[in-house]
């Protein structure tokens, strides 16, 4: 399994003067770019690391000149205020809805990366001296640069359309997601998964049953394995594709199966669709006369996936090591909810 730090970084928070570009905005309405920044933007775009702000500005000056330097689009929820920078580097967590361990935060200011490192010490500070060597270290370079890497920043904000659809909504949860068209797709994980699976294994923390991560290797040999099944989820509506956001390990061999390993991207924590692959697992192993338990892990993060196999009716049983052996109910698995399309592949 992996576990050396390696691309661990999914967001890279920016300071903007004296950083993003020379000088300071206020004091000059025509800054330029510092040398390095807009490669650096470019190579951590392409292998998915998202890009924010938290900078002292005026949020309007500031916004206008991203846009007239032709880089206001590489910045998802920017947060520029007044306020102290870790608050700032801490909403963008909260707004993408990633743990904030995975975030790194670039400044010129020793104070301010001291006040961020102070608040958050699971962030990683970096001075703004060494942006350009930023995508040669192993924290900003993924093992694998996967076609949903490419596209993560895109998908984001195909994400904030929905958001702002969903706000503006007048009705019930459900009947908003009845408007999305959502398809979501289940199938055995082909080798042209196997990038993104071992990459969904290392980024997803808080939908993650074991906390376990898997190496490309680990996957290819469990994929072609004749005692386990690997299944890979993938989900899009009507604003676009997420990709592939959710993983399932079923070890089959013997009368009982064991679900070794059950993720979900956040981006899709609130879609349902963490259950509707748990109940699909759950229809398999009753088809082929097996009993199903599942191993979890508790930690600081993913207490929403223990919700999700106590609402599929999973009872504590037993515990192996650091894990708890959930075991599947007897009862008639339910079907999935009538706002989602669910097609089955090979």
């Amino acid at each position: 399994m992996t576990g050396d730090g390696r691309g661990r970084v999914k967001c890279l928070v920016w300071d903007l003067d004296h950083t993003v570009w020379d000088g300071v905005l206020l004091e000059d309405g025509e800054v330029r770019l510092r040398p390095g920044v807009l490669e650096t933007l470019r190579a951590l775009d392409e292998r998915g690391i998202l890009l924010s702000v938290a900078s002292r500005n005026d949020h309007e000056v500031a916004m206008r000149r991203l846009t007239e330097l032709g880089i206001a689009e590489y910045f998802l929820a920017p947060q520029i205020t007044w306020g102290p920078k870790s608050v700032s580097v801490e909403a963008v967590a909260k707004s993408l809805n990633i743990g904030i361990d995975a975030l790194a935060f670039i400044d010129d200011q020793p104070f301010e990366l001291e006040e961020v490192a102070f608040a958050h010490p699971q962030v990683l500070c970096v001075h703004a001296d060494t942006v350009a060597e930023l995508p040669g270290r192993p924290e900003f370079t993924p093992r694998f640069r996967t076609e949903d890497a490419a596209r993560r920043r895109e998908m984001y904000r195909s994400s904030e359309a929905r958001v702002r659809a969903e706000e503006s909504f007048e009705g019930a949860g459900e009947e908003f997601l009845s408007t999305l068209g959502m398809v979501f797709t289940i199938d055995r994980a082909q080798v042209s998964d196997l990038q993104r699976a071992e990459e969904l294994t290392v980024r997803t923390n808080q939908l993650n049953s074991t906390g376990a991560t898997y190496s490309y290797e680990e996957l290819e040999a469990l994929s072609a394995s004749e005692d386990h099944l690997l299944l890979m989820a993938g989900l899009e509506d009507r604003f676009g594709s997420y990709g592939r956001i959710g993983l399932a390990l079923v070890e089959t061999a013997g009368p009982e199966w064991r679900l070794k390993l059950l993720l979900m991207s956040c981006r899709v924590m609130n879609r349902g669709v963490g259950t509707v692959l748990l109940h699909h697992v759950m229809r398999l192993a009753r088809e082929n006369g097996a009993r199903l338990t599942a191993a979890f892990v508790p930690t600081d993060r993913n207490r929403v996936m223990y919700v999700t196999y106590r609402f599929a009716g999973f009872e504590e049983t037993g515990r192996t090591g650091d894990a708890l052996v959930l075991t599947a109910p007897d009862a008639e698995v339910p079907q999935p909810p009538p706002y989602l399309d669910l097609r089955i592949g090979g």
